[in-house]
């Protein structure tokens, strides 16, 4: 009689298997899993520009102007001297004017939240971003 042999060999067909058929079941049930969705807030246009306002532009390069209620332009260099002026044109109590704030296309958005941040820390409680109409 013949003796049998011992096989040392593992088959790998049947966990080939398995790995398919969890394979298909993660590309089926992924893109049915919901992520978080954020609600964004919608942006109404105001009715027209107030009569008198501030206007700080924010160029591409990041320099700053601003804009006096006449429409005289005063470049300036830095936040620093944005905060001056601003503090410098800030009326007493509820005398404060609008600030619009007019950022280029190609400007960084980190540029024109940092300007709408100091506008916000003035006290200036009327702030607005400028679009333009299509």
């Amino acid at each position: 009689m013949r003796q049998r042999r011992l096989k040392n060999e593992i088959n790998v067909v049947p966990y080939i298997d398995v790995m398919l058929v969890l394979l298909v079941i993660f590309m089926v049930a992924t893109p049915m899993m919901t992520t978080g969705s954020v609600e964004l807030p919608s942006a109404g246009t105001a009715p027209q520009k107030p009569d008198k306002y501030l206007k700080v532009q924010v160029a591409a390069d990041g320099a700053l102007a601003l804009f006096d209620v006449d429409g005289q332009e005063s470049k300036l260099g830095s936040l620093r001297e944005l905060k001056a002026e601003l503090a410098a044109r800030r009326g007493p109590g509820d005398a404060v004017l609008p600030v619009l704030i007019g950022g280029d296309r190609e400007a960084p958005y980190k540029n024109i939240i940092e300007v709408l941040d100091e506008v916000k820390k003035q006290g200036y409680g009327r702030v607005a971003l400028e679009t333009a109409i299509k």
